[in-house]
């Protein structure tokens, strides 16, 4: 495990010697630019990154990174963050020789800066982990704004992994094929299922308490619904957990909807649901019904892009179209 920002500072004070050496004596810091300056455990500087406040595009500013001298005195400049980051990739492969270099990236931002990195030893390959469009969330929808340029930039990494079929069509479909993608869905670890956890007629929502996830609706078809003998635990933290409270609230609904907080033992959740219901609007894949699956607890859930569907395509849960009134089933597929 390595970090740049601990490799890069000398421990006789300034920048480590590869940092000095990747940066230029001739580019100078704009005056007008407002700098984070970056110290070692003394409070010695050793580098300044250029703060570019409300702008999403950050990462490809032009303002040059400056790099301190032992002195503590500007020794020379790195142009943006793309030559800070291929500086230290060129640092860290140095000492591999002719070998393979595989490096994988799992940031958009990463991303975009290292596309254009020319090594014969170096393949690229980007992980994508969520939507790529906006609402509505169709594979024709407009395309979210801070994915745009990077799917121009998509064809210049040697592969670009998918977790779900579903989106790696979709996005072949609409781009074209010029991009090397592939599929490989998140792993998660077999578990030892504890079947005499399960309480009857309890259901859950596991997951962060955001926008996206739609809480609310789960909250009032559980409530339409009025089944007897049953009752919602809501797990899971996040910015909607006062907005939710304050439904619950309105609906006279404290005695069987409780939001419950956070969990350090979410397969205990699970083992003892009967059943687990997720009101997302989106997903890349949806890690929770895949563990709640693994656990052995049936799933109700928005028929929503993308992996959902992929994950219960066997069984284990029942689909609900988006946007449309819930009606309450019990699941009588097989986990």
């Amino acid at each position: 495990m390595r970090n740049l920002f601990d490799e890069a500072v000398d421990p006789h004070g300034g920048a480590a010697r590869w940092l000095l050496d990747a940066s230029d004596s001739a580019v100078a810091a704009d005056p007008d630019v407002e700098y984070r300056v970056l110290t070692d455990a003394e409070g010695r500087a050793f580098a300044a990154l250029p703060v570019i406040p409300g702008n999403p595009d950050w990462h490809l500013t032009e303002e040059p990174v400056l790099v301190y001298d032992a002195a503590g005195a500007v020794a020379g400049a790195l142009h943006g963050f793309r030559g800070l980051y291929r500086a230290w990739l060129e640092h860290v492969t140095a000492a591999v020789g002719d070998r393979l270099i595989v490096v994988i990236c799992e940031s958009r931002q990463i991303g975009e800066l290292v596309a254009d990195w020319s090594d014969p030893r170096v393949r690229i390959l980007h992980t994508i982990h969520t939507m790529h469009v906006e609402a509505p969330y169709t594979p024709d929808s407009t395309m979210n704004t801070l994915w745009t340029r990077w799917f121009r930039l998509a064809d210049r990494f040697d592969a670009v992994i998918w977790p779900t079929a579903t989106q790696r069509d979709d996005v072949v479909a609409r781009f074209g094929p010029s991009a090397n993608h592939v599929v490989v869905p998140n792993p998660i670890a077999p578990v030892a299922t504890r079947h005499d956890l399960r309480e009857d007629g309890l259901v859950i929502v596991l997951g962060r308490l955001a926008p996206g996830k739609r809480v609310d609706h789960a909250i009032r078809a559980f409530v339409a619904a009025d089944v007897p003998g049953t009752r919602l635990e809501i797990w899971g933290g996040g910015p909607e957990q006062e907005r939710l409270q304050t439904l619950i609230d309105e609906l006279g609904a404290g005695d069987r909807v409780v939001l419950a907080g956070y969990t350090d033992s979410p397969g205990t959740v699970l083992d003892r649901a009967s059943l687990l219901v997720t009101s997302t609007a989106f997903e890349g894949q949806p890690l929770g019904v895949v563990e709640s699956l693994l656990h052995g607890t049936p799933v109700i859930s928005y028929d929503v892009r993308y992996g959902i569907r992929d994950v219960l395509q066997q069984g284990g849960g029942v689909l609900v179209p988006g946007e449309t009134s819930w009606r309450w089933v019990r699941p009588s597929v097989p986990c």
